[in-house]
C-alpha cells in the first residue's frame, strides 16, 4: 500500500492547525472548526498547503493569525 494521498496529506494538516489553535487560544475543536470555515482559513490551509507545511509551528499560528486579522477588515 503507497503513503498518503496529498488530500489525505493536507487534511491531515488542516486537524493539525485547528488542534494547535484551539490550544493556543483555549477554545474547542468545534468552535475553531466553524470560525475557520467562517473566515475561509480552511481553504485558505488547503490551497498554500505547500509552503505552509514547511514552516514551524509557531509560524504557522502566525500566519493563521494575520490571514483571520486581514479577512476580519473586510
Amino acid at each position: 500500500m503507497s503513503g498518503k494521498t496529498l488530500d489525505e496529506k493536507k487534511l491531515a494538516f488542516v486537524a493539525f492547525c485547528i488542534e494547535e489553535y484551539k490550544t493556543e487560544i483555549g477554545s474547542t475543536g468545534g468552535k475553531v472548526v466553524d470560525y475557520f470555515k467562517k473566515l475561509g482559513v480552511i481553504d485558505y490551509l488547503m490551497e498554500f498547503y505547500d509552503v505552509l507545511h514547511s514552516m514551524s509551528r509557531k509560524e504557522i499560528l502566525a500566519d493563521i493569525e494575520k490571514f483571520i486579522k486581514n479577512r476580519s477588515k473586510q
